[in-house]
């Protein structure tokens, strides 16, 4: 009797140990496949759904940015004390580096990460700057 009580304690202990195994690899595992599954099939960042004009998307790559994400602009002075500026949108960091494919809200050309869109920004006092894309530099050239 007491050598299957012996038999029973070694089985009961055996299945526990396989079964704390099994949780601490299946654990990190699901974690690993979590980051796989974020990254799509080209080795980029899985690019969040965005509707073009919307607050806090990138207009050349259509991303939407996550909180404290900028776009990357360069806005120059405006003559005579006019509320209109010219600006350079450069574009988010996900496009910038060449994760995501770059196109011209305007004329949709293909763009390189270095291609830059010029856009109007309109300053209201009392509320946010609105800003205007009128094209990248092809279009724009096109246009003159």
């Amino acid at each position: 009797m007491r050598d299957y009580l012996q038999i029973l304690i070694y089985i009961v202990l055996g299945i526990i140990l396989l079964w704390s195994v099994y949780a601490i690899f299946m654990g990190q595992w699901m974690k690993i496949r979590r980051q796989v599954k974020s990254v799509s099939q080209k080795g980029q960042p899985k690019k969040r759904p965005a509707v073009p004009g919307d607050p806090k998307i990138c207009p050349l790559c259509t991303s939407k940015l996550a909180g404290g994400e900028l776009v990357q602009t360069q806005a120059y002075s405006s003559l005579g004390g006019s509320r209109e500026r010219l600006m350079h949108i450069q574009g988010c960091l996900y496009c910038i580096r060449g994760d995501y494919p770059r196109f011209c809200p305007v004329c949709h050309t293909s763009l390189s990460t270095t291609d830059k869109l010029v856009a109007r920004m309109f300053d209201r006092s009392n509320r946010r700057s609105h800003v205007h894309i009128l094209g990248c530099f092809v279009c724009r050239k096109k246009t003159m």
